[in-house]
């Protein structure tokens, strides 16, 4: 919209913005789910693809650049479940007061978010920077030690770069603009694979592994422009980021945090269960069987995208609804998200158990990994019939966290990661002696339970914010 937009108030709305978004965000709840999905479910699969293309591109460096580079990758994830906490939790909040009509307090949490995102970034860069020599030695480095501190030292200087665009991404989305969130991603992610090449290979460049961090910092270097033009210069967003507008408020850190630290805590639990399960698997299967999770997991990855991106847009929209009290607008808006997530991941599962042996080939087409396939294909037909369990798990954690019930969604992730499928995989892989397949059962029961629990839980607070919504319009009626 026109910036000669900002100030009026709509009738539709009763806010002082006509954006888009915004009338999107408060709008029909199936017309918001499938509007602004769609642009995050695109921008995820990009930016997946992106990493894919950033992995083959630094593997023609050699082992020693790929274990560098893997060296980094625990920060790497501590440091996105950081900004993905800030900006999950923020996010939230600022949706929950459009939909309570607080204008002011939704500029507010904005401005904390941008406070919280320098403090956090500079806490992390400035030691990082000047002691990842040492950090990596004590990870266990050793060769790769000169790669991983050529990467990861780049990658340090460029936190707040990492962070921006998080944060950055996730206002607009908080007030409904889903659009111009999946252009900035999306043009940092083709900038990244444009300049890979060129940075690590070409000259006058030729930085080896220190250019791929350069490319990504590059990249995201593009996409905070795009987002910092979009909220400060033009001006025609709903959120105003104006210093007049922050008045310091521990209630909104704690708004914020509440949500934001259990949110950055679910990733890291998904992290240590990774770690886990390769334990397991190099335990029951050995390297072989590492071969077989690692490249199975990422079609299974590949397909819950969508989910993932149906679950941001419902973060907005559930808490939009919740901060207006319109208890039937969030669940009605559930409803719609998981009916999505069900069609297009029965559609993957169907994929997946028909299809393994095609899919087997992606992997094994060489001679040295072709003894892999008949694992692959039994790995892919298990697992399959999990994928619709995403749309229950992954969509109730996001309206807990909508609702500002972090915790509730910490601990239903940490049931499904780390207890569930960790300990059903032990048990009827090494218990129950299934080998690789009891793992795969493991995996797959793991997340069906979790996924039920974390459903069940979600629809009992539900009915309870049904009653309590209509005892309130008895009361005022």
């Amino acid at each position: 919209m026109v910036n000669g937009t900002r100030g009026r108030v709509r009738p539709d709305t009763g806010l002082r913005s006509s954006t888009e978004g915004v009338r999107t965000l408060l709008g029909d709840p199936k017309r918001a789910v499938i509007r602004m999905s769609l642009p995050l479910i695109i921008a995820m699969g990009v930016q997946t693809l992106y990493n894919l293309a950033d992995a083959v591109w630094v593997s023609g460096l050699g082992s020693d650049a790929l274990s560098g580079v893997g060296f980094f990758f625990p920060m790497s994830f501590m440091i996105m479940a950081l900004a993905a906490g800030i900006g999950i939790g923020g996010g939230a909040a600022i949706s929950r007061r459009i939909g309570g009509r607080d204008e002011a307090g939704a500029d507010n949490v904005a401005l904390h978010m941008l406070l919280l995102m320098v403090m956090v970034s500079l806490v992390i860069t400035v030691p990082a920077f000047f002691l990842s020599s040492r950090l990596f030695e004590m990870m266990g480095a050793g060769d790769a030690l000169h790669e991983a501190v050529s990467y990861g030292r780049v990658m340090f200087l460029g936190t707040f770069l990492v962070f921006f665009p998080v944060i950055g991404q996730s206002v607009l989305r908080a007030e409904g603009d889903t659009k111009r969130a999946m252009v900035a991603m999306i043009a940092g992610s083709l900038l990244n694979v444009v300049l890979d090449p060129v940075l690590i290979y070409l000259p006058p460049f030729k930085m080896g592994v220190a250019g791929a961090a350069w490319a990504s910092l590059v990249s995201m270097l593009l996409t905070s422009l795009l987002l910092f033009y979009w909220l400060f210069l033009r001006k025609d967003t709903f959120i105003r980021l104006h210093p007049s507008r922050f008045i310091p408020s521990l209630k909104v850190v704690r708004d914020i945090m509440g949500v934001g630290l259990p949110a950055s805590l679910q990733q890291m639990s998904i992290s240590l269960n990774m770690m886990i399960m390769v334990l397991l698997v190099v335990k029951v299967g050995g390297t072989d069987g590492i071969a077989v999770f690692s490249s199975g997991w990422r079609v299974t990855s590949f397909a819950i995208i969508p989910v993932m991106g149906i679950a941001a847009a419902l973060t907005s929209i559930a808490a939009a609804a919740y901060g207006a009290k319109a208890y039937h607008k969030l669940r009605r808006s559930l409803e719609v998200g998981i009916k999505m997530a069900l069609v297009i991941e029965m559609a993957f599962s169907l994929i997946a158990f028909f299809f393994a042996e095609p899919l087997s080939l992606l992997f094994t087409w060489s001679e040295g990994s072709a003894h892999l396939a008949d694992d692959l294909v039994v790995f892919f037909r298990i697992t399959s019939l999990m994928h619709f369990s995403a749309a229950f798990g992954m969509l109730s954690s996001a309206v807990f966290q909508a609702i500002g019930k972090g915790f509730n969604s910490l601990v239903v992730t940490l049931l499904r990661t780390v207890l569930l499928t960790a300990g059903f995989s032990y048990l009827l892989s090494v218990t129950l002696g299934l080998g690789l397949p009891g793992i795969w059962f493991g995996i797959m029961l793991g997340n069906l339970t979790g996924a039920a629990i974390g459903y069940g839980w979600l629809m009992a607070y539900l009915r309870g914010l049904g009653r309590k919504g209509l005892r309130t319009a008895e009361s005022t009626s």
